[in-house]
């Protein structure tokens, strides 16, 4: 059994609904990883353990609260001397403090095997936040995190159009729990 290589898990971000002018009836997935050497999802379980007085553990999960940061995220200039679509709409949101409106659009991970077949596709819903604007010699950066807001659906996706269509009847969210007992 092979293992899976990092560049065929992929995430993608609409840009379409974020910063000013937001677009809502069309999507513009851009898949981030441009000079990320790393990006995970930190799944950041909400998990208690207690003893009860017979000394068990018992354990209670109650959900996620998932977030990512992307960082760097340089900011790419094209020909004319415009930043890329992505890049554009995040520094709008950093540079006019925006907070829920205008920062929350969808993003897609998708898993693909080598020969280009999607293994698994989902979609969730994120609220974009940067975290700081410049950087070093080495670019203008603006680091950002993403946070799961839920919603999130399994489904299908196209890379050649970047459309994700959902599962009819797949929908999962980052809360409810559960809980077991087990022996110390």
């Amino acid at each position: 059994m092979d293992k899976a290589e990092r560049k065929y898990l992929a995430h993608y971000l609409d840009a379409n609904p974020l910063g000013a002018n937001p677009v809502t009836n069309a999507t513009n997935y851009i898949r981030l990883g441009k000079d990320l050497e790393e990006y995970n999802e930190a799944l950041n379980p909400d998990v208690t353990t207690t003893k009860n007085i017979l000394g068990e553990n018992n354990v209670t999960h109650n959900g996620f609260d998932v977030s990512s940061d992307v960082d760097p995220f340089y900011v790419y200039l094209d020909s004319s001397g415009n930043p890329d679509d992505l890049a554009e709409k995040i520094a709008y949101i950093a540079n006019n403090r925006m907070t829920n409106t205008g920062c929350k659009t969808t993003k897609v991970d998708v898993l693909v095997n080598a020969s280009g077949t999607v293994l698994w596709a989902y979609r969730e819903e994120v609220l974009v936040v940067p975290n700081s604007v410049g950087g070093n010699t080495s670019g203008v950066q603006i680091p950002f995190t993403l946070h799961n807001c839920g919603e999130r659906v399994s489904g299908t996706w196209d890379a050649s159009t970047k459309t994700f269509t959902p599962t009819s009847s797949s929908s999962s969210s980052n809360s409810g729990g559960s809980s077991s007992t087990g022996t110390g």
